[in-house]
């Protein structure tokens, strides 16, 4: 089998700071006390993904999820260790990422096609598809800075779901929007996988995850500490209470982007 995503010995780190202003830094200091501190969000991470594979990262918050899905994307690099990606990458990782606030919503589907390597042509023909899929005609052309954030969410899927892409990557894109999108995303992502492209989704619904997935992977504070069956890392979360059809309940885990 062809590699599709390869990640090796990959670490990112960020420092995190205690105080902001200059004053509680001075006082601090005085006392003794740390101003900042580095830490890992990723931790010195390896798995390899082959192609065609559907995989769940997994994770509570601040576990470095997002993180790693950046790196992957190539929004982020790694400090050390290196993450190799092979053909187009496709995905919504945050919430309206990459949209002007000041464009409209026809702009912004025209800019970020182009951005995930649409050409004119393509854009063209898939328009009418997008929007639909999105469900936002009624403001096509309003300004994306007075979308909320499920429409900037729908906007943002809708476009990246129509990329023709060898790897998906999703970002908790089942906990922003009402419950027959959310099903229309989920039923979307099942052709994506069944077509033999890769999957990387990250999610903490247990029962999407199992549904969706053949393959999980945990992290904890940045390390990798699971790497198997769906139902055994659900079962290693403690999720395995919470499996249960993701289109029957209101998903509260917060919005996308929100986890380091």
């Amino acid at each position: 089998m062809v590699d599709s995503i390869r990640v090796e010995h990959a670490t990112k780190s960020f420092t995190r700071r205690y105080q902001r202003t200059l004053k509680q830094i001075t006082v601090a200091k005085a006392r003794g006390h740390k101003t900042i501190e580095e830490f890992n969000a990723v931790d010195d991470v390896s798995f390899t993904v082959e192609q065609g594979e559907s995989i769940g990262l997994m994770g509570l918050n601040g576990s470095g999820k997002s993180t790693l899905l950046k790196m992957i994307n190539g929004v982020m690099r790694p400090d050390s260790g290196s993450i190799l990606t092979r053909g187009r990458i496709a995905g919504l990782i945050a919430t309206g990422a990459g949209f002007h606030p000041q464009l409209s919503g026809r702009d912004n589907l025209i800019l970020n096609a182009a951005i995930l390597g649409m050409t004119e042509k393509e854009t063209k023909r898939k328009f009418d598809a997008i929007v639909d899929f999105a469900g936002i005609e009624q403001q096509l052309d309003s300004q994306v800075g007075h979308y909320s954030s499920g429409q900037s969410a729908r906007l943002g899927f809708a476009i990246a779901i129509h990329v023709d892409s060898d790897i998906f990557l999703a970002d908790e894109v089942l906990a922003v929007g009402d419950k027959p999108f959310r099903a229309k995303c989920i039923t979307r992502m099942e052709e994506i996988r069944d077509s033999g492209r890769t999957l990387f989704y990250v999610s903490h619904s247990a029962g999407s995850v199992k549904r969706m997935c053949t393959r999980v992977l945990v992290l904890r504070d940045g390390q990798l500490v699971f790497d198997g069956k769906p139902w055994k890392g659900i079962k290693f979360l403690g999720y395995d209470d919470d499996v249960e059809n993701p289109m029957d309940r209101e998903e509260s885990e917060g919005e996308i982007g929100a986890d380091i």
